[in-house]
This record gives structure tokens, sequence and C-alpha cells, in this order.
């Protein structure tokens, strides 16, 4: 069983054949998933989704290069959507300093009460964080969101940085990077990390694992993940399933899954 702890099925790369697919997951092995939002428009996406297929559960948030669109009103909204019995997380919230916008201030503002939301409805937090190491880790400190808990999606620091995060509580999701030629920090990091605080995820439709590279991910692709997995921590394939499935069930606190 596996649990695809970060998707985006309500993207429009599945427009052509969303059905489908889903349909295909659950005989594939993939018994759960979370679909992520990244905007306003997206947690309504998220929401429909979740409500439409047993298997896929939901986090309500706005990503950090969508914060712009954030007020008092957007707030509202997301803490009555947090309310919903299918939503598991707040999320995905943090900092992205890649494109250089919104301005940090503005991310930073969003950060902070996006992880107040979550404390107050009592739910983890799935955090995205690019470029932006220091400042993510700096404001969760600062918030007591070792309180909180939540996973660090699509890990991309050091195993210095993992360290930090695995000291609060919080999980490693970690995806198809771990398959590229490039992604050795990120072996460093699976090597170092304890299974118990590590959970599968796509993030589809991106990030697709070798040898699909570049191509549309989805949660059909994870045992490639998993595979690679179990071959850097000296296990099977199965324990990691069966192991990265009670992890994400205790993270999203779905304890009768």
């Amino acid at each position: 069983m596996i649990f695809d702890t970060h998707a985006h099925y309500d993207d429009e790369a599945f427009d052509g054949d969303r059905e489908e697919l889903l349909g295909s997951l659950q005989n594939q092995g993939i018994r759960a998933v979370t679909n992520v939002a990244a905007s306003l428009k997206s947690c309504e996406t998220t929401l429909a989704l979740a409500e439409n297929y047993d298997f896929i559960y939901g986090a309500i948030g706005v990503h950090p290069s969508e914060t712009a669109e954030l007020d008092e009103n957007g707030m509202e909204r997301l803490e009555h959507w947090c309310g919903c019995k299918k939503i598991r997380a707040v999320g995905e919230i943090g900092l992205d300093y890649y494109w250089e916008e919104p301005d940090h201030e503005i991310q930073k503002k969003w950060f902070v009460r996006q992880l107040d939301l979550a404390r107050r409805s009592r739910l983890p937090v799935i955090i995205h964080s690019r470029d932006a190491a220091r400042d993510t880790l700096d404001i969760m400190k600062a918030e007591g969101a070792g309180e909180i808990g939540g996973v660090i999606h699509c890990f991309s620091y050091t195993k210095e940085m993992a360290r930090e995060y695995l000291n609060m509580g919080f999980y490693l999701g970690i995806g198809g990077v771990l398959t590229f030629k490039n992604g050795r920090k990120l072996v460093e990091v699976a090597e170092y990390a304890p299974l118990s605080s590590i959970v599968l995820e796509t993030d589809c439709p991106y990030l697709a694992p070798a040898p699909y590279r570049g191509k549309r991910n989805s949660s059909l692709n994870l045992g490639i993940v998993a595979q690679r997995l179990a071959e850097i921590k000296g296990t099977d394939r199965e324990s990691v399933e069966r192991i990265t499935w009670e992890n994400a069930v205790k993270l999203y606190r779905l304890q009768n899954l």
C-alpha cells in the first residue's frame, strides 16, 4: 500500500484523463492520496476532489508564490475550509525566493498567518521552502511550529538542515528527485534520516522520477521512489511502503485508515 502525501490532481495537466487515472490508482496499490492546494481557487478544486473520491484527502492553503492574493477575506475562507472533515492539513505554505516575487515580507506575513491558522485548526502543516532555508527555519522556530507538526515537502536542503527539522518532529517528504543523477544531496539526507521520519510524495504532475523525468508525473510512479529508498536504506520495497504508509497516517492523523 502506498500513500501519496502530496499531489496536485486538480492541475490542468490532468484535464484530459483525470477520472480514468484516479479510477486506476487503487488497483495499482495507491490506496490514499492527499491533494494539496496552492491558491484560493485550488482550495475549491481540492475540496471537490476530496468529496468525490473516498481515498483522496485534502490540504488547504496558499503557496508562497500566490500569497499576493491573500487578504482577510481569504483567510476567513481558509479557516472555514479547514473545518471540513477530509481536510487534513494546512498547505502548501512557506517561502519561495526563487522568482523573487511576491515581496519577501508579503510571503513572511502570510506564512506566519497560515501557521497560526494551522495551530488554531489543530491541523499539521505542509511546508514549501525554496531558496529560503534560513528564513523558513527561523520563522518556524519563532512560531513554535514543532508544536503544530507536519512535513517539509520536497525536501531539498542539506543533511544539517534535515537534522533541524527532524529535531522539531517534522517528517521529510521525498519523491522523484531521489532518483535524479544530480540528486546526491537528497540521497545523503535519505541515508541520514530514519525511515520513521520519511513520507512518500509525487508533487505530480511535477518531478517524475527517472526514467520518466520531464514527463507528467502521477502516483503510479511512486513504486520507483520506494524501490530507490529501499536500496538506500538496505531494506526491501515492501518495508518502505509499509513504514511510509504508517508515517503518512500519523502525519495526517487518520487513525481509522
